[in-house]
């Protein structure tokens, strides 16, 4: 297997924007090539409400990126996130004209373009159209027909939406910062294909990224992503109350909630006491990591019981036997799978984007924060690999009432007839 071409994912996240590098190496694991990160400044849950400073943060990021690979930074991957994003379930079909033909690709695009002409409430586009299962000529449950023979071919859909002037915001900052967009990914199918393997989307699983502005849910269930939904609370809310609550400014309570903080309580100590600093010359301010990790905690339950109530919803509830994946950098936090687990009651574990990354890479790349830019990375090679190599289209003989193929019913007759010329003419 050769190397593949070189392939940049950029998460536009609330806390960092973040540009990985990387490819395909020959034995099928990602290479990082290089990865830079910067502050945003620009972005608040998820929405552009700075450009200038979105584009700086941008250009700050790839600019580290390419820095640190060597590479000319021009196309991007680009996440797709924020509490404006939604999801709907519907039903497209198409009737094609023969039958005598098996499906094709072509029917399958023509099925998902369609898909993409739907009305939209003022303001929203859509941003993924994902096939859930299709019915050919009333036969339900097919997951791959391309090869079958059918005349009405429908699928059901999974449909993500989002604002227009949100997305369009982020094709603005990208582009005035001199980089192309080839693909727009939602963040959280991004970090799906990072940090989750294929049997556990098989068995149903929760996957939930807790981000600086947000919490992204994405379920699937035989393998097939059933429900999506952005919880708009995520980590900098946790520190804003942190804040709040010790009466410190925001980069000691960011501090505070990365080393120190934990989201059960009952976990710390009484009697440990952290130093902070005091400003232009007041006496510094003790405070208790009990007390803190009773904000932290708070807060956390909070988020989880919002992610419980997407699972209940989503009418999946009783068949995630994988339980939940926790990424993104609130899943760092100290004490997060206790907390999951008490409150939904369902297995939890922490997700990090290492298992499809080669050994060498840098040790920072593994971590749950990072995972949504890897997935980037990965869903750019995946595309890169179907337009490179289409799949081959089998043509398979029809099969008829009697059990037979029209094939080798025709190929019996013309056989037969020409034996008959043939001793006729003898």
């Amino acid at each position: 297997m050769e190397s593949s071409e070189i392939i940049v994912g950029l998460d536009i996240g609330t806390t960092k924007i973040a540009a990985i590098v990387g490819r395909k190496n020959q034995f099928g694991k990602i290479e990082i090539l290089g990865h830079g990160s910067a502050e945003s400044i620009g972005v608040k849950r998820g929405i552009v409400i700075n450009i200038d400073n979105t584009i700086d943060s941008i250009r700050a990021a790839v600019k580290e990126a390419e820095a640190t690979s060597g590479v000319n930074i021009k196309c991007v991957n680009v996440g797709i996130a924020g509490q404006h994003i939604k999801s709907i379930q519907h039903r497209g079909s198409i009737i094609r004209n023969s039958s005598d033909s098996v499906i094709t690709q072509e029917d399958i695009n023509r099925l998902i373009d369609d898909m993409y002409r739907l009305v939209m409430q003022p303001g929203e586009e859509i941003i993924h159209v994902i096939p859930q299962e299709y019915i050919v000529d009333k036969e339900t449950g097919v997951k791959k027909p391309i090869g079958m023979a059918g005349v009405s071919l429908e699928a059901n859909f999974h449909i993500i939406t989002g604002l227009v002037t949100a997305v369009r915001n982020i094709y603005r900052c990208v582009n005035k910062a001199g980089l192309e967009i080839v693909d727009q990914v939602l963040e959280p199918l991004a970090s799906s294909d990072a940090v989750l393997i294929d049997d556990e989307k098989e068995a149903g699983v929760v996957l939930v990224d807790i981000g600086g502005g947000t919490t992204d849910v994405a379920i699937f269930h035989d393998d097939i992503i059933r429900h999506t939904a952005v919880i708009p609370l995520g980590g900098d809310i946790v520190t804003e109350d942190i804040r709040e609550g010790c009466t410190i400014i925001k980069k000691h309570a960011e501090k505070l909630k990365v080393n120190y903080g934990s989201a059960l309580a009952s976990e710390s100590r009484s009697d440990e006491f952290v130093s902070i600093p005091g400003l232009h010359g007041r006496m510094p301010k003790e405070i208790s990591l009990r007390n803190l990790a009773g904000i932290i905690q708070a807060r956390m339950e909070e988020i989880m019981e919002y992610v419980y109530n997407e699972i209940r919803t989503s009418g999946f509830e009783r068949k995630l036997i994988a339980g939940i994946v926790l990424t993104g950098g609130g899943a760092q936090l100290k004490n997060i799978v206790q907390l999951a687990e008490f409150v939904t009651g369902m297995d939890v574990r922490i997700g990090y984007p290492n298992q499809y990354l080669a050994d060498n890479v840098p040790e920072a790349m593994a971590l749950p924060m990072y995972a949504t830019g890897v997935g980037l990375v990965i869903k750019g090679i995946e595309k890169q690999r179907r337009t490179i190599e289409p799949p081959p289209i089998k043509e398979e003989p029809i099969q008829t009432h009697s059990g037979k193929t029209k094939g080798n019913f025709f190929d019996s007759l013309f056989k037969k007839g020409k034996q008959f010329f043939d001793d006729d003419v003898n």
